[in-house]
């Protein structure tokens, strides 16, 4: 079964998620270089000191990881949850349900009993 995939990023995928495509990786890349290349010139001291081109490639992978890192967890905080993770299903949720209305679970009217044992 062939599957469908957006072209451009920012497409809607299979799945209703948005494809970003390799745009974080590169995003990711540009910053790593600007920081290494600029690191590396600051981090010189002058045009009579050695090239410290170690500590650019360090502070280019260390940005690399941290805005790769970013920028996924800003992909995955954006992604909606599933609609059957909002019911009450194995949990029942009754803290602070107002006596007498019956839950989104279809079960109890949501009062605490301090007679009952466990959970409830």
């Amino acid at each position: 079964m062939p599957q469908s995939t957006p072209s451009t990023p920012g497409q809607q995928g299979p799945a209703g998620r948005q494809d970003y495509g390799n745009v974080p990786v590169i995003i990711s890349a540009v910053l790593a270089a600007v920081a290494g290349v600029s690191v590396a010139l600051f981090s010189t001291g002058g045009t009579e000191r050695e090239f410290r081109w170690e500590l650019g490639v360090a502070a280019a992978c260390v940005t690399f990881i941290v805005s790769l890192l970013i920028f996924l967890l800003l992909i995955l905080t954006a992604r909606p949850n599933p609609e059957h993770l909002g019911k009450g299903t194995g949990i029942k949720r009754s803290f602070g349900s107002r006596p007498g209305v019956t839950d989104d679970d279809g079960e109890g009217d949501g009062e605490f009993r301090s007679g009952t044992p466990g959970p409830r």
